[in-house]
Parts: C-alpha cells; sequence; structure tokens
C-alpha cells in the first residue's frame, strides 16, 4: 500500500469517530499537510506543482482534481501553518495565569522553539508576508488578517489584565500588541537571516522589559 493510500485510509478511520469527511475531504487535507513545510521553506513562486506531486505522490492531475489551482493550495497551506502557530502558542496559556505570566509564556514559545520552528523554514505568516506584499493579493489578504488576529489576542490579555488591576489603565493595548509584534518578527527575520538566533532573543528580551516598566503596575 502507498504512504499516500495509508495516510487517506488512517483519515477515514479517524473520521468515524470524529466528523465525517468525504474522500475528496481527506485529499486536500493531506495535500495541505504533505505539502505545509514545503510552502513554508521555498515559497509560492519556488513550489511548483511538481514538488507538490512529490511531497504528496499524487499526480497532478489529483491535485487539481482538489484545488482549482496553485493559488488554492498556497491559500489553504497558509492557513493551516498559521492555525498550527496559534494553536502551538494558545496551549501555553491558561485562564489561571497572571497578566504577566501570559505575556511571559506568549515569550516563551518563542524563545524554546526556535529549532523546532527554524528547521521548517521559520515564521509563515512572515515567509509569506514578505513574499506576498505585493504580488498576490489573495494571500496578503490572509496575512493581514493573521496579524489581527494575534494583535486580538495580544490586546485581549492586556484588557483583561487591566480588568483585573494587574495592567496600566492609560495604555492603549492595541498599539502595545503591534510592537510586540514588530519587535518578534524582526527578531526573527534577523535570527533567519543571520543564522543568530540571539537577534530572537534580544527582542523578546526587550518586550519584557517593556511589559515590567511600562505595563504592569
Amino acid at each position: 500500500m502507498k504512504y499516500t493510500d495509508w495516510y487517506i485510509n488512517c483519515l477515514s478511520l479517524q473520521s468515524q469517530f470524529s466528523s465525517k469527511m468525504s474522500k475528496a475531504e481527506k485529499t486536500r487535507q493531506f495535500i495541505i499537510e504533505s505539502t505545509a513545510e514545503l510552502f513554508n521553506k521555498k515559497g509560492y513562486a519556488g513550489t511548483s506543482l511538481a514538488h507538490i506531486s512529490e511531497a504528496t505522490g499524487l499526480t497532478k492531475g489529483s491535485i487539481y482534481g482538489n484545488f482549482a489551482n496553485k493559488d488554492e493550495v498556497a491559500k489553504e497551506v497558509f492557513l493551516y501553518n498559521a492555525k498550527r502557530l496559534q494553536s502551538a502558542i494558545a496551549d501555553k496559556l491558561n485562564p489561571e495565569m497572571s497578566t504577566r505570566e501570559k505575556l511571559m509564556a506568549f515569550l516563551d514559545y518563542y524563545r524554546n522553539s526556535w529549532d523546532n520552528n527554524f528547521s521548517r523554514g521559520g515564521c509563515p505568516i512572515m515567509n509569506t508576508a514578505i513574499e506576498a506584499d505585493d504580488t498576490m493579493p489573495f494571500l496578503k489578504a490572509e496575512v493581514a488578517k493573521s496579524f489581527a488576529s494575534w494583535s486580538n489576542k495580544i490586546t485581549g490579555i492586556l484588557e483583561e489584565g487591566k480588568t483585573k488591576n494587574e495592567i496600566v489603565d492609560s495604555i492603549n493595548a492595541s498599539d502595545y500588541s503591534y510592537l510586540f509584534i514588530m519587535l518578534i518578527e524582526g527578531g526573527i527575520l534577523l535570527s533567519k537571516t543571520t543564522n543568530n538566533q540571539n537577534h530572537l532573543y534580544q527582542a523578546l528580551d526587550r518586550i519584557i522589559k517593556i511589559t515590567d516598566i511600562e505595563l504592569i503596575k
């Protein structure tokens, strides 16, 4: 049995105990998961249909039988990668944490996951943002939504901290959320480009300093 058939059969067995998926849905999911790292490393322009076919073991006809074109594959892969990143960060948080603990858990994810994320091509949101900026509006729109979602999460943590009397009332939570995103993404970019994670660590340390001096009561 081919790996492709084995994987789809596994999804079929899983679906019996969860939500039911059609064969086409299982195949689409297989293609998305099999090319997630590929797109994140090579980018949209560097990933050809031949690469997708090689990664999945499926024919070009089968791929285009499940997706209208490469644009659709790239969009769904980006959404999958972004959701996986968001879920990994969310797993580090729990309602019992103080505001500072939540922010530190957020930063610890980036501090402790460098090797894993770097081996998979780095931050999928940043990678796609750089490539899609002027040439792929269909991806740029999704990246903008991901950044907004990320900002909303941090803003929500800070606003909740205000209600708990843990965060300075006068701060603009949204402004700080985007400042943190800029520092993190800038740190990732420099670290990945220079192959030196200390740039990211410096950015994370700066966020800790800002948090303790400007935000925490």
